[in-house]
């Protein structure tokens, strides 16, 4: 009897070569470090535009909004308040074909820049290295690989980033600061961080935003197909990522 040999994979602990980051000068470093100490406290329980008006007042160019594009609240209010910032958009090549849809729609109703953001590896590439459905064998590789690794590619140019995180969304979020520093010196703003999901909703059909068709099927919480599922009423807006392990954050957040 003929065996196919088995094809050794490589270590998906280890990541591809990545392009070199860039590292914030340590005067922006100490600046983002005495700003977050100074007014996260006051600026915890905030409203969105008290928050932008904040980054606009206090941080220099250039900013970027991260959109993850399950709604379309943060880059509305980003146009407004920061209509010189950039958009960023991690492509990671797992998206619902919506999803897709709202980023186009996104990019022509809006002036400022739209960035795409790749992994190293195109899907199939990332097949062959590290073996087929990486995102089922080692999803905490797969999310490093396809999200977290170019997310800090891309931030390489920023001073400072804006996310659409909200308290509501789970246990896990439920303590987001209003501003903070991440990992690399750099300032995260949560403008949205004191909304609710009901709150997100009600923006959206009030100022008749871009909307992600896939929210009225019960998908709260939007990610990669491969690893989002509906959820249940009652349920928490992020119970339907990454169903059925442990797992409950991509990386981008921790």
């Amino acid at each position: 009897m003929n065996f196919l040999p088995r094809i050794a994979y490589a270590d998906p602990l280890v990541s591809p070569a990545q392009p070199p980051l860039v590292s914030l000068d340590e005067q922006t470093q100490t600046r983002n470090k005495y700003l977050v100490e100074r007014d996260s406290n006051q600026l915890y329980h905030a409203d969105a535009s008290t928050i932008f008006n904040w980054a606009r007042e206090n941080i220099a160019a250039p900013i970027v909004v991260t959109l993850s594009m399950e709604n379309t609240v943060l880059a509305e209010l980003a146009s407004t308040h920061l209509p010189e910032a950039d958009f960023l958009f991690l492509e990671t090549g797992y998206h619902f074909p919506e999803t897709l849809e709202v980023a186009a729609k996104v990019e022509k109703r809006y002036p400022n820049t739209l960035l795409r953001s790749v992994p190293v590896l195109s899907v199939s590439e990332q097949n062959r290295t590290y073996g087929p459905s990486l995102y089922r064998t080692n999803p905490t590789a797969c999310c490093r690989m396809r999200k977290v690794e170019p997310l800090a590619a891309s931030l390489s140019n920023y001073s400072a980033w804006v996310t659409g995180l909200r308290r509501a969304d789970g246990p896990t979020r439920a303590t987001t600061p209003a501003i903070e520093l991440d990992a690399q010196g750099r300032i995260k703003i949560n403008p949205l961080v004191t909304w609710t999901l009901e709150e997100t909703e009600t923006y959206t059909r009030t100022h008749n935003l871009i909307r992600h068709p896939l929210t009225d099927q019960g998908y709260l919480s939007i990610g990669c197909a491969t690893c989002t599922l509906p959820v249940a009423e009652g349920q928490d807006p992020r119970a339907g990522r990454w169903a059925g392990s442990t797992k409950t954050e991509c990386g981008l957040h921790l």
